[in-house]
């Protein structure tokens, strides 16, 4: 028969978890209650749920339970507990009080009250009484107040149980080692793990997720590295029976470490990364899951033939700033799940179920949870086609668009004929067959042919006089009715929303797929992907620009800056350059500048990619090397960590081209280019060089509609200056 009845306290929506974990720990009677979970059953028991409770905060052990006429009867309610069954006057003690009781404002009067009856009641026995110690005390205890009920419990557990050893004390993290267990729970863990299924954390912070992980996959007592609880200094403690729930827990240890399976966790944050592995190594794991710094865009199963969970709490907002920022982490997030996780299960805990559908998948489940005070939700997914939810809105019908849904149609067909005869005289390929001719119909439409034909839409983001749902129906209308004029299916379709971008935003992954498409220009292959980033990887308003590079590069050393994905520099190496340098800050791009490159077959020593600062890289280059020819395109603003300070091009680009002219050989040219549309070059400050405006000459005819959409100059050191030569070719004369 049961001698006692518990209550474990439990973070709030989690009392049923609980329950359910003391009901598989064989606990009696196991059941939700305010604010946790009560059982029955021996001291032993409540030994058991100390040490193997992955949910609880506390196990209590109800000594009384009274009810107040005010609160001048605490003292004397507290004083008729027997204390001397529990404590000695040689002992310490604490006592903490939650709830809330009639008549008491301030919870140090209760505690204070309660500290006074122990200590009448031990000066009354022994003449002597306990001392409080309010950090390390032998004994702690539990008030709880409820209206006019006051409860008095033994607390077995002493420091809160989330509390496991493994983590530095004090150390900040953003969760709590009980709620990681919740979270693994509630997400089926248990049940991957025993069927020998992985574990993977992209955004693995401290580590914790990952921990618990193992912890709950080699069935490892969660408080066997604990040193102490609360019962080892009661006088009732029974350390036989502790040492025999000891010996079972390291037995079941060393059989779960045997099987224990694939644990990983990334984190682009070093600091993040050691500090897991250090936690590893306090919880007796160490080398047994594997901790690295990666990027969300590196992030892949362990082994190829790996299943199981992905698990992450991605940032609530600090660390990254802007809602639109988290949106963008949230939709790459469900682009590598959807890419590289097919059969796998995730779970993404989150205090916005808004950006939970930035995902791109539908949530098989849904838990409310609580991270401190904060609301939370764990959204559970099986990573699998038919869970998967299109970013794009749902393209209108055409019995449910309105007349300028036929407007819109009419002015496509209109624009593709009119530009059908120059492109084919041209051999264009990709182009642009609409940009906002309609004002209602805020979009630029660009269409590629290769392989297959796609249609890349970007939506300028509407002011706020315009209805935000009028808009979306515009757009659903647009999304109709381009696949039937264009003669192409939905999923050749790709849109994307264009609003004024900051710093390298434009350059920033928008997903994961790692999707690429050949297309030509000019005879020429290169390299799209509609899907992962804001722009394709080929700027199609730069087309004549490009032509132009690759007219005047024969026999020339070609130099381009802030290079993108290396498409100028193919046309200046096809060109006939006798050598290229390409120079971006983006490893990523100049991988696809290499790719660019090898696909027009140009390869070779005197064709250089290099990974670097171009504002830095230019200044460490004076006096070191020369080219004819140089390319200059930065974007119009930068703040990227990488780089040496800011960047906005209308403050700097004096500096800038002033420096970079420093490059150029005596008769070279410099082609600077930038797309702020309010953009104006200071030519006093560029005095005293040769400035051409060539911006009108370098406009593609299908851009005719916008001619700010790009600006660009031909450069060069003046004519007039001794030991300077003239131009000497036609070329450059026409140019």
């Amino acid at each position: 028969m049961s001698d006692h009845i518990f209550f474990a306290s439990a973070p709030k929506h989690l009392g049923s978890l609980l329950a359910e974990e003391l009901t598989r720990l064989g606990m009696a009677g196991a059941a939700e209650t305010r604010g946790g979970a009560r059982f029955s059953g021996r001291i032993e028991d409540g030994y058991r749920a100390c040490l193997w409770s992955r949910i609880a905060n506390r196990i209590l052990l109800p000594l009384a339970q009274v009810s107040l006429g005010g609160p001048d009867e605490i003292h004397d309610s507290a004083l008729e507990i027997p204390w001397e069954d529990h404590l000695t006057p040689d002992r310490t003690f604490a006592i903490q009080f939650d709830g809330q009781l009639q008549g008491v404002t301030n919870p140090h009067f209760a505690i204070l009250q309660v500290k006074d009856a122990i200590a009448d009641r031990f000066n009354q026995l022994y003449g002597r009484r306990p001392s409080v110690d309010p950090d390390y005390p032998d004994l702690r205890i539990h008030l709880y107040g409820n209206r006019d009920s006051l409860s008095f419990s033994l607390d077995l557990s002493g420091e809160s149980l989330h509390q496991r050893g493994y983590r530095d004390a004090g150390s900040a993290a953003p969760l709590k080692e009980n709620l990681a267990a919740a979270l693994l729970l509630r997400a089926g863990w248990p049940e991957i793990a025993a069927e020998g299924g992985a574990l993977l954390d992209p955004m693995c912070g401290s580590g914790t997720l990952v921990i618990e992980g193992a912890l709950i996959a080699a069935d490892i007592a969660p408080g066997l590295l604990r040193e102490r609880f609360g019962f080892h200094g009661w006088t009732q403690h029974d350390e036989p029976a502790w040492q025999r729930l000891l010996a079972e827990a390291r037995l079941r240890r060393t059989a779960g470490l045997k099987r224990l399976g694939s644990l990983r966790g990334y984190d682009v944050n070093p600091n993040a990364i050691r500090t897991s592995l250090h936690h590893l190594e306090r919880a007796g794991l160490a080398g047994l899951a594997h901790f690295e710094r990666r990027e969300l865009a590196d992030c892949w199963p362990g082994r190829e033939d790996d299943e199981g969970l992905v698990i992450v709490n991605p940032p609530y907002g600090e660390r990254l700033g802007a809602d639109e920022d988290l949106t963008q982490l949230y939709a790459r997030l469900g682009s590598v799940l959807k890419e590289r996780f097919v059969g796998w299960r995730a779970a993404v805990f989150t205090s916005s179920p808004e950006l939970g559908k930035s995902l791109g998948l539908r949530a098989t489940k849904m838990h409310s949870l609580y991270n401190g005070p904060i609301e939370c939700r764990l959204l559970s997914f099986q990573i699998e086609p038919r869970y998967f939810v299109s970013h794009l809105p749902r393209p209108l019908p055409p019995e449910e668009r309105s007349p300028g849904a036929t407007m819109l149609a009419n002015r496509l067909l209109k624009n593709i004929k009119a530009l059908r005869k120059w492109r084919q005289k041209e051999g264009i390929d990709c182009l642009r067959i609409y940009d906002a001719d309609l004002p209602e119909y805020a979009l630029a439409i660009d269409l590629y042919e290769g392989e297959r034909r796609w249609v890349h839409v970007q939506e300028y983001a509407a002011p706020p006089s315009v209805d935000p749902k009028q808009a979306r129906r515009r757009l659903r209308e647009a999304l109709g009715l381009i696949p039937e004029v264009l003669e192409v299916r939905g999923e050749q379709v790709f849109l994307k929303v264009r609003r004024q971008q900051k710093g390298r935003a434009q350059y920033e992954r928008l997903a994961e797929t790692g999707r690429f498409h050949e297309v030509s220009e000019y005879g020429l292959r290169f390299l799209v992907n509609f899907e992962d980033y804001l722009d394709t990887g080929l700027f199609l308003d730069h087309r004549d620009v490009r032509r132009l590079i690759g007219s005047l590069s024969d026999g020339k050393r070609f130099l381009n800056l802030f290079a993108y994905t290396g498409t100028a520099t193919v046309h200046a190496a096809k060109g006939g350059a006798v050598s290229t340098t390409t120079v971006d800050l983006s490893r990523t791009y100049l991988e696809w500048a290499g790719r660019n490159l090898e696909l027009n077959g140009i390869r070779g020593p005197n064709h250089q990619l290099i990974q670097a600062d171009c504002l830095r890289w230019i200044d460490s280059m004076a006096g070191q090397r020369r080219f004819d020819l140089i390319f200059l395109d930065p974007p119009s603003f930068s703040t990227s960590k990488r780089m040496h300070g800011t960047l906005d091009i209308q403050r700097d680009h004096v500096d800038i081209i002033q420096a970079t002219m420093r490059l150029l050989e005596p008769g070279g040219r410099l082609i600077f280019s930038n797309n702020l549309r309010r953009f104006h070059i200071d030519l006093e400050g560029l005095a005293p060089f040769e400035v051409s405006d060539i911006s009108a000459q370098t406009l593609p005819r299908d851009f005719a509609r916008n001619p700010r959409i790009h600006n660009c100059w031909v450069i060069q050191h003046p004519e007039s200056q001794p030991g300077r030569p003239g131009r000497s070719d036609d070329k450059a004369r026409h140019a």
